[in-house]
């Protein structure tokens, strides 16, 4: 029998601009890491868990599919639908003991942020520095706050919590 306690999918991509600058393969790249992938791996993990007892599946949505912001409507229809995966596979499995839930972080200080800006010829620290000062807490996200989340909504502390979609976003809403 193999076992399989928790899932963390947390693969992304995030493609920006407004819909009539994205591109068929934008769309379709976007599609396959950030819902297909998920999808895939939620509906290989649900039967092994369900066999051994229960389990915990963690995906990261974001802020943006709770709160969609302005011009990134290709990322942000793709977290949403991870976002409501959750709600959905968090209410289908629940009597199997598997809980689903996500973490929706905001901005993150990744390389994938970073390699963004240099994309768009701007210097990273500098537009680190900026998005710093419109958090409320001071800074965003380091992987390290996120991680922690997520090792939360994995844990028996998260035990209660099922088909929840967890902002953490340092008090910035969305903009």
């Amino acid at each position: 029998m193999c076992c399989l306690d928790i899932l963390v999918n947390n693969a992304g991509i995030i493609t920006r601009g407004k819909i009539t600058e994205a591109t068929d393969q934008d769309f379709a790249l976007s599609m396959a890491i950030n819902v297909e992938a998920p999808f895939r791996l939620c509906r290989a993990a649900i039967p092994i868990m369900a066999e051994a007892g229960g389990g915990a599946i963690v995906n990261t949505a974001s802020c943006w599919s709770v709160h969609p912001g302005p011009d990134h409507p290709v990322y942000v229809m793709s977290k949403a639908a991870v976002a409501s995966l959750t709600k959905c596979l968090g209410m289908d499995h629940a009597h199997q003991n598997i809980r689903v839930n996500a973490v929706c972080p905001n901005e993150v200080n990744t390389p994938m942020l970073r390699s963004g800006f240099e994309t768009r010829g701007l210097d990273p620290d500098k537009a680190i520095d900026s998005l710093n000062a419109s958090v409320p807490l001071g800074r965003i996200a380091e992987p390290e706050d996120i991680a922690d989340v997520v090792v939360f909504l994995a844990s028996d502390q998260a035990r209660y919590m099922c088909g929840a979609l967890l902002e953490v976003n340092g008090g910035k809403p969305v903009q």
